[in-house]
């Protein structure tokens, strides 16, 4: 697949998702722990390990036939903003929103053209060099291509699933991942579908359908036992 030409996300807009996707982020992360940003956690490993993932989603091996899954590519770039988003608040401080803003100004009128594996091994070089680069993710999303719009829209709903798994014993290993032989990635995507993303009652809406079939499917297992 080649890059596609995308329109250059507009700044109000894009201010408006920074400042909630990263408000999103911080409490997700104190969840975690309290003093996240003082643990150490090795955010640029987890992204490049992500970019294994993507990897093989997207289709890599030249001696098989392969068939892109976009969708999951998608949700990994998701997954990889999250950590990237909490590198940076470290690395950034207040400033954070600002400055993430500017970088994506910046790599848009660049306008680089790669292919997208290409563009997801820069990523993933400068994260095993300890760095997340906004530049390299925003190569990666024009090369696939996916838009901010897109980014936001996935991130929250994957957002509410991450507070979600913590909530339910996610870091103990009681939560249960698999739902009636599917992921509870793929019962989000399915969830958020029936839902309007532009709602101001959008993230409660989706953590209680989450909560529900997630209480069905649990009720479910233990009938079986």
């Amino acid at each position: 697949m080649s890059s596609t030409e995308i329109a250059v996300t507009d700044p109000v807009q894009l201010a408006g998702w920074l400042q909630t996707m990263l408000q999103l982020q911080r409490t997700h992360n104190e969840k975690v722990h309290p003093q996240w940003d003082e643990q150490g956690y090795p955010f640029t490993r987890a992204i490049w390990i992500e970019c294994a993932e993507l990897m093989d989603h997207y289709g890599w091996k030249w001696w098989k036939h392969q068939v892109a899954d976009l969708e999951q590519v998608k949700l990994e770039l998701v997954d990889i903003w999250h950590f990237g988003l909490s590198a940076l608040m470290i690395e950034y401080g207040d400033d954070v929103k600002n400055r993430v803003a500017q970088a994506i100004s910046a790599a848009e009128q660049a306008n680089n053209r790669l292919e997208f594996r290409d563009a997801v091994e820069t990523l993933t070089a400068r994260a095993l060099d300890g760095d997340f680069s906004v530049a390299a993710f925003v190569n990666a999303m024009r090369a696939l291509p996916m838009t901010f719009e897109e980014l936001f829209t996935i991130y929250v709903a994957k957002n509410v699933l991450n507070v979600f798994r913590q909530a339910n014993g996610y870091k103990d290993g009681s939560y249960v991942k698999q739902w009636r032989g599917r992921e509870d990635n793929e019962h989000l995507a399915e969830l958020a579908q029936t839902l309007d993303v532009g709602s101001a009652t959008y993230i409660g809406d989706l953590q209680r359908l989450l909560s529900e079939r997630y209480f069905e499917v649990t009720t479910e297992r233990r009938s079986r036992t």
